[in-house]
């Protein structure tokens, strides 16, 4: 019965943890890291806030996305400039 109960105790603190990671990458355009919160659906058409070290918080309009090796490539426009950009995301 302990054990059983140490083993859900575990499960709610490791799936509490998935929460608090980011999906890390980096700006093709300017080289700046970024990071997409979990929780956030990155489609083609749907609007994403994205965290830039150089900037702070932005908002892109996502325009395709393509798997390429070990990354994720999120072409983007940027809400506020109209300027498009290449979000090279980790794929983990």
């Amino acid at each position: 019965m302990i054990v059983r109960k140490t083993l859900i105790a575990s499960l709610v603190v490791l799936g509490g943890c998935d929460f608090a990671i980011a999906w890390d990458g980096t700006n093709t355009t300017t080289g700046s890291s970024v990071e997409i919160e979990r929780g956030q659906l990155v489609r083609s058409g749907r609007t994403i806030e994205v965290y830039d070290s150089n900037e702070g918080y932005k908002e892109y309009d996502v325009d395709s996305i393509h798997r390429s090796g070990g990354a994720v490539e999120i072409e983007a426009t940027d809400s506020a400039t109209g300027e498009s950009t290449t979000l090279e995301m980790d794929d983990n």
